[in-house]
């Protein structure tokens, strides 16, 4: 099976590793056709293992070989491109278009989160088909009232997101 493993915290805030090193891990853990796409943690490889031992394997070695806590979210490319289509935003220049992959039901933790915020102008949130999208204007993803809410410890190990781009340059290297 050909999996995406997307890490989160990977190159912020003082977590800093190269992915040639991150795919190195995988290897020695007995993943097959490991590379990587992009710095910030997205690691395309093959097993015949089952998704929930990988999870909990790659997050140990992970987590011994960097010192951190390591959290990743397991997707098949079915998944992705899934992810990728229905996307509900239409691309505009001066907007972001996030995707949400976590734990199960986080979509809808993510949505009773956001409407409970007071969004910039346009700035939206959709769940379709289990995914939480987020549209921000530029220079408004950290500062707006939702972006500050997926800082909260209690979501640290719940969720990542990528930008709706890294999906496509994803599917694209599988």
């Amino acid at each position: 099976m050909r999996y995406c493993a997307f890490l989160r915290g990977v190159n912020v805030k003082g977590t800093n590793m190269k992915m040639a090193e991150v795919c190195e891990v995988f290897s020695n853990e007995g993943m097959e056709d490991v590379s990587s796409v992009l710095a910030s943690g997205n690691i395309i490889f093959s097993s015949e293992e089952m998704e929930s031992s990988l999870k909990v394997k790659l997050e140990k070695a992970m987590s011994e070989h960097f010192s951190y806590e390591a959290f990743l979210f397991l997707r098949t490319k079915e998944e992705i491109e899934n992810i990728w289509n229905k996307n509900p935003f239409e691309k505009k220049e001066d907007f972001h278009i996030y995707a949400f992959i976590g734990a199960s039901d986080i979509e809808n933790i993510l949505m009773q989160e956001f409407e409970n915020t007071v969004p910039v102008e346009d700035e939206k949130g959709c769940i379709l088909d289990n995914t939480f999208y987020w549209q921000v204007p530029k220079g408004n993803t950290l500062g707006s009232t939702f972006g500050k809410v997926l800082g909260k410890k209690s979501l640290k190990d719940r969720l990542t997101s990528r930008n709706i781009s890294t999906f496509d340059k994803v599917l694209k290297k599988m």
